[in-house]
């Protein structure tokens, strides 16, 4: 009783019928890298532009930059003696109320002082002197680094 090669299906080539196209079962991660680079150029050239306040010519120093956790309250003087907080225009006489809405920790906020190059040192010394004199004690000068260090 022999059998034939072929009819046992040991020697003879089958085919398996496949689909040529099988679904990918892998996420292809190369779009999802290149829109990511994308925002994060975009972000990158857009933070800068995001500075709310008066564009000023500050003063360099060699000061390290302070590490803050929220938005400080920023008082910025202009090359013409103007006050501001943030983008609205103040008199010397609106200053302190307006520092009362702006301070949400009372007197304990910290007041940044930014005042352009230009600007008369007196200027700049009655602005912070009107300042403490309100009760705020933690009032600073805002400059930029210096870019020879």
């Amino acid at each position: 009783m022999a059998m034939s090669v072929g009819a046992a299906g040991g020697g003879g080539r089958r085919r398996r019928r496949t689909k040529r196209f099988q679904p990918m079962s892998d996420i292809n991660m190369t779009p999802f890298i290149d829109v990511m680079l994308v925002l994060l150029i975009i972000f990158m050239v857009a933070a800068p532009l995001l500075t709310v306040g008066v564009p000023l010519d500050l003063p360099q120093t060699r000061a390290a930059p302070l590490n803050i956790d929220r938005q400080p309250v920023t008082v910025s003087i202009n090359e013409r003696g103007e006050v501001f907080i943030g983008e609205t225009r103040l008199t010397d006489e609106t200053l302190v109320p307006q520092l009362q809405v702006a301070a949400k920790q009372g007197f304990e906020e910290r007041i940044y002082v930014r005042a352009a190059k230009k600007v008369d040192y007196g200027r700049v010394a009655q602005i912070m002197a009107t300042i403490t004199q309100a009760g705020y004690k933690k009032v600073a000068l805002v400059t930029e680094p210096d870019p020879k260090s």
